[in-house]
């Protein structure tokens, strides 16, 4: 198999430290040749990780669209809302793509984005990672030796985690709708993808309510300044004390997103100047902390979907319920539980590989993109533009849902974007 070459547009946590990271522990995989990225320091770093010549860095990815083709395809990882324009740009220019989920912040870009691809005949992954997981691949082919009969019904909950939720949808990047969009789809456009693969099956309806009820200006304590770092008289106790998160041991994520500096020194002066040392009680974040969706899928399969913050793990935990069993599977833990109606419960322990974020799903994602640019009839892609268009309809018509107070028909919701 020969080696793989990408350019990657957007070196920040994800191009850098998951797909940059992949190519670095396999060389013989895929090259990195390129970059594209704003921040100098960001730039330079992959630069050096990858070998990149300085002609072949750029500070915007329309200058390295400019140049001529000079890989097999282009990672697009820049920030949600700027995804549409690089991700159409690089398909005109010949490339293939990993583009990150979501496709885009709005209906009609990602469908855009989807019928480009399709029109261009370009191989594209969109970055769905949890398909590729050996837990979701072990639940899929449960599901279709029909161990547990029909599907009738799914309870999936994912536990965002208290610190994580503090640092990406609260002080972070995935704040502000305007700035981004809804947390459904920027955080679980992946649960909508994975429950709609599972049952194999389109949505017909869905419904949904959330709110954004703890982490306002009004529940902020008495005692508690504008940043941890000011004297708060409340830092010892509070969970979400930025102190806490950022300025322990650990120096991998998130405390890597904060600054390029890990010295202690470094990881200070960001939180005394920078959006991550600010009062979960003192941002201008505005997405949801806890939000619950009700799915009817064709063939009368109905599923439930839990996203909160409030929770000690960052995790996804899941019940299939079927007409002659239940299984019942941990992500993190990657342990599943068959219970077969009158017979002995059994576990299945699934092994990921070590490396990779998404409990290995981003390598193993990564080994089919790189088989996708260079075996010619590799089928073994998952995540399609057009596949995943489902999933942003769903989130979607969540969003609508809540925000109407309506029970969203998924037919007509279609019709509205696709004609």
């Amino acid at each position: 198999m020969r080696r793989a070459t990408a350019v990657i547009v957007g070196a920040g946590n994800r191009g850098k430290d998951a797909y940059g990271f992949y190519a670095a522990h396999n060389p013989d995989k895929l090259k990195i040749v390129a970059v594209a990225e704003p921040n100098e320091e960001k730039r330079l770093s992959i630069a050096k990780i990858h070998g990149i010549p300085e002609e072949l860095c750029f500070a915007s990815w329309e200058e390295l669209a400019s140049k001529d083709k000079i890989a097999d395809a282009a990672i697009i990882s820049t920030p949600d809302h700027l995804h549409v324009r690089p991700a159409i740009a690089f398909m005109e220019k010949g490339y293939d793509l990993l583009l990150e989920k979501p496709m885009a912040t709005n209906l009609e870009d990602a469908i855009k984005i989807a019928v480009l691809a399709q029109k261009l005949n370009r191989k594209v992954i969109v970055a769905h990672v949890l398909r590729y997981t050996s837990f979701f691949s072990k639940l899929k082919e449960l599901i279709q030796s029909e161990i547990i009969g029909k599907v009738m019904s799914i309870e999936h909950k994912e536990n965002i985690g208290y610190y994580h939720m503090a640092h990406s949808y609260v002080r972070g990047n995935w704040r502000r709708e305007d700035e981004t969009a809804p947390i459904i789809l920027t955080k679980s456009c992946h649960d909508m993808d994975i429950l709609y693969w599972l049952v194999g099956k389109k949505s017909r309806a869905i419904a949904s309510f959330g709110h954004l009820s703890h982490f306002r200006k009004e529940n902020k304590p008495a005692g508690a300044t504008e940043r941890c770092t000011d004297g708060c008289l409340v830092e010892r106790e509070c969970p979400y004390s930025a102190i806490k998160i950022y300025l322990g041991k650990n120096t991998g994520w998130p405390v890597s997103v904060i600054t390029q500096d890990l010295s202690y020194e470094g990881r200070l002066k960001a939180l005394q100047e920078g959006p991550y040392g600010r009062c979960v009680y003192s941002c201008d974040n505005d997405v949801l902390d806890h939000q619950v969706v009700s799915i009817e899928f064709e063939d009368e399969i109905t599923a439930n979907f839990t996203l909160t913050a409030f929770t000690e793990e960052i995790t996804r935990k899941i019940n299939i319920f079927g007409t002659k069993g239940e299984i019942i599977g941990h992500f993190e833990k990657n342990e599943i539980e068959v219970a077969v109606f009158g017979k002995e419960k059994f576990k299945i322990k699934v092994f990921p590989p070590e490396e990779g974020g998404h409990n290995g799903g981003d390598f193993q994602m990564m080994d089919a993109f790189v088989r996708m640019l260079t075996e010619p009839d590799y089928k073994g892609t998952l995540t399609s533009p057009m596949d995943s268009l489902e999933s942003h309809f769903m989130a979607f018509a969540a969003e609508r849902s809540r925000l109407s107070g309506t029970v969203v028909n998924m037919e007509e919701f279609r019709k509205e974007f696709l004609g």
